[in-house]
């Protein structure tokens, strides 16, 4: 497995491993698909940014992905980000989320980035054990906070900090 930064090569790729999970699953909220210029233009806004979009290849296919953004837009927010994985069915369970969120992590920290946010659905205990193997804690909890598919769904937010600084 190789992990590297996406290029608009990658976009169509990127666009449907985004729609199997607004179609299939809870890591994301939201309810409509996207299409490809959507993409390319979420690629184009994060390298503006300097926001990584991370890929991960296994025997070059598209495996999965990984990323982080501002996590709320006050100034006072830059040093935190709020990260997104997604690994592709037929690829999950063969170690590529821990090894794309730790590459993550490693970018994060590079960018000077101080903590890294994950906001991730309370069913979903796979993500969460995930998050504390690598280090993050849970900082709150948040029942009934969104909904998809008819049914409520609980936010779980977990914390890493990236550095010891004591002042920004």
């Amino acid at each position: 497995m190789i992990i590297r930064s996406a290029t608009s090569d990658d976009a169509a790729i990127l666009t449907q491993i985004y729609n199997h999970e607004v179609e299939t699953g809870t890591a994301l909220w939201n309810v409509q698909a996207i299409d490809l210029e959507n993409r390319l233009e979420f690629l184009s806004n994060q390298k503006a940014k300097g926001n990584p979009v991370l890929v991960a290849e296994v025997d070059g296919e598209m495996a999965g992905y990984a990323t982080y953004a501002a996590f709320r837009p006050q100034d006072g927010f830059h040093l935190t980000a709020e990260h997104s994985i997604y690994v592709r069915p037929g690829f999950q369970g063969q170690g590529i989320g821990p090894k794309l969120l730790s590459a993550l992590i490693d970018k994060a920290r590079d960018n000077g980035q101080h903590v890294l946010v994950a906001a991730i659905d309370g069913a979903n205990e796979g993500s969460i054990a995930l998050h504390r193997k690598l280090g993050f804690a849970e900082v709150g909890r948040m029942p009934q906070a969104g909904m998809k598919f008819g049914r409520w769904l609980d936010l779980v937010l977990l914390q890493l900090q990236l550095d010891d600084r004591s002042a920004p």
